[in-house]
């Protein structure tokens, strides 16, 4: 009688495994980055630390690539060392074209208009070397009278998407009442921000594109 065995059992690939090892190569290409921003200010791990409020070890853990920052450090780290925080990102190629930012999961930020009451939650950002453009959209949120603020001056493009609210905004001499679904698209070079707000709360969406 012939003796069956049992055959190898097939093995299946892991369909995480890709995805660790991209998440694993991006958090190897903001480490060096971070190192090399470092070195270049010739700033030690020590006085960045002291910069960051960020214990040694965990710097040491970004740097080394073995683990995996929050947006929140690493706007710390960014600010410590004065690079916007798409600096990290611009040595990984697979980033470049897509970032995926989940309900709720904006990094709050400080911008000039932070001071008039205007709450910034970054989205993401895309970095294009090729074109020389970084990308930042922004979700604006007014609350009070006190949030007007039309003399926001900067570098690029910048486009408003209306979502909730009534806004008389301005840009250089003219204003423009944005209603829910209206925009506006324009150079951000000329003074510009709400100059009246008309019905509160107010929500739009801000896109920002300026050269590196």
């Amino acid at each position: 009688m012939q003796r069956v065995t049992n055959p190898r059992p097939r093995l299946t690939q892991d369909p995480h495994a890709n995805q660790r090892e991209r998440e694993k190569s991006l958090e190897l290409a903001i480490g060096r980055e971070v190192r090399q921003l470092r070195k270049g200010q010739s700033v030690t791990i020590a006085e960045l630390a002291s910069r960051t409020g960020l214990s040694v070890g965990m710097l040491s853990k970004l740097e080394n690539g073995t683990t995996s920052a929050s947006l929140t450090t690493l706007q710390t780290v960014a600010n410590a060392l004065r690079v916007p925080i798409t600096a990290f990102f611009k040595g990984y190629e697979e980033m470049r074209g897509v970032m995926h930012v989940k309900a709720g999961d904006g990094l709050e930020v400080d911008r000039v208009g932070t001071r008039a009451g205007h709450q910034y939650h970054l989205l993401g950002h895309i970095v294009n070397n090729s074109s020389g453009v970084t990308v930042e959209p922004y979700l604006i949120e007014l609350k009070a009278e006190s949030d007007v603020f039309p003399t926001f001056q900067h570098d690029g493009t910048e486009f408003l998407y209306m979502i909730k609210g009534v806004v008389d905004y301005r840009h250089g001499d003219d204003i423009y009442r944005l209603e829910s679904g209206d925009s506006l698209i324009f150079d951000a070079d000329a003074p510009h921000g709400p100059e009246q707000l008309v019905d509160l709360p107010a929500l739009y969406l801000s896109v920002i594109s300026y050269p590196q």
